[in-house]
C-alpha cells in the first residue's frame, strides 16, 4: 500500500514543521509532498503536480491572502483539513461535506481524528468522493470571505445615527433586548439579534463569550482566572454583569486571543 502523500500549505514555517512531525507520528505512512507557504506558491505547485498528492492541510489565512483563493485560480480535486487559529463561524460546515479542521495551536488527538475522518469517509470511493467534497466546500466559501458590516445605521432618539462596528465595545442582550455599548460609554438599542449580530462581524475583531456577551477585542483590558475552569472577561466600559467564558469555550476563546 502506498504512503498517504500529503501537502501541508502554511506560511509559518515552525507551525509547518510541527505538524509535519505530528502527522508522520501518528501514522509512518504519510509522506509529506510538499510545504506551500503561500497563495502564489500553492497555486504553482498544484498547477503542475495534480496527482502528486492525496491530502491537503492547508491554514486559512496566508501571508499574500486568503487560502481560498487557491481554489479560485486552481482545481482542486483532493480532500482538504483546514487549519486556523480561530473557530471561523462558517467552518462546521465543511464536516457535512467530508472536509474537516483543526485548531491551533495542534492537538495530537485532533489531528488523528480527522485523519481517520479521512480515511473513512474515502475509502469506499477514493476518485469521486473527493471531488463531490470539495465542490460542495466551494459553496461555503462566500461565507468566509465575505465582507463584515463596517457600521451600523441605529435609530436613536427620532433620528439615524451611524456607529462604526469598530467602536462598539460590547453587545449586551437582556429580556430579549440587544444593546451596543460604545467605546465612549455610548448605547444603543439595536434591532438585530445576537445570532444576527454574529453573521454580520468580523469574527476576527469580535467574539461570542457568551449568551448574553458579543465581545470587541480592543475592549479586553484583563482575563482572570475563575471558579470551575472558566475565565472573567474585564472589558472598558466596564458592563454592570460579570463576563464569563465556560470551560468548554476557554480554548477557542485563547487560540481567537492569540491570532
Amino acid at each position: 500500500m502506498r504512503p498517504l502523500r500529503v501537502v501541508i500549505v502554511e506560511d509559518e514555517a515552525a507551525t509547518a514543521r510541527n505538524l509535519a512531525r505530528l502527522l508522520t507520528a501518528i501514522d509512518d505512512k504519510i509522506a509529506i509532498a510538499a510545504t506551500l507557504p503561500s497563495v502564489a506558491e500553492s497555486v504553482t505547485w498544484f498547477s503542475d503536480q495534480a496527482n502528486s498528492y492525496d491530502l491537503i492541510f492547508m491554514d486559512i489565512r496566508l501571508a499574500d491572502g486568503i487560502s481560498f483563493d487557491i481554489f479560485k485560480q486552481v482545481a482542486i480535486t483532493k480532500p482538504v483539513i483546514f487549519v486556523t487559529a480561530y473557530n471561523d463561524y462558517a467552518l462546521p460546515a465543511f464536516k457535512n461535506n467530508g472536509i474537516d479542521y483543526i485548531l491551533k495551536p495542534f492537538d495530537e488527538q485532533e489531528i488523528a481524528r480527522a485523519l481517520q475522518k479521512h480515511n473513512d469517509f474515502f475509502a469506499s470511493n477514493r476518485d469521486e468522493a473527493p471531488a463531490l467534497a470539495v465542490e460542495a466546500m466551494l459553496q461555503q466559501i462566500s461565507l468566509l470571505t465575505r465582507s463584515y458590516k463596517k457600521s451600523f445605521l441605529i435609530h436613536f432618539r427620532e433620528k439615524l445615527i451611524p456607529v462604526e462596528a469598530i467602536k462598539i465595545a460590547w453587545f449586551y442582550t437582556t429580556n430579549e433586548i440587544v444593546y451596543a455599548h460604545t467605546s465612549d460609554a455610548r448605547q444603543y438599542i439595536m434591532e438585530f439579534t445576537m445570532e444576527q449580530l454574529e453573521l454580520q462581524l468580523d469574527p476576527q475583531q469580535f467574539f461570542r463569550a457568551n449568551r448574553q456577551f458579543i465581545l470587541n477585542r480592543d475592549a479586553i483590558t484583563e482575563v482572570d482566572f475563575y471558579f470551575n475552569g472558566r475565565l472573567s472577561i474585564k472589558v472598558k466600559p466596564e458592563p454592570a454583569e460579570s463576563i464569563l467564558i465556560s470551560k468548554a469555550r476557554v480554548p477557542e476563546f485563547k487560540s481567537w486571543m492569540n491570532r
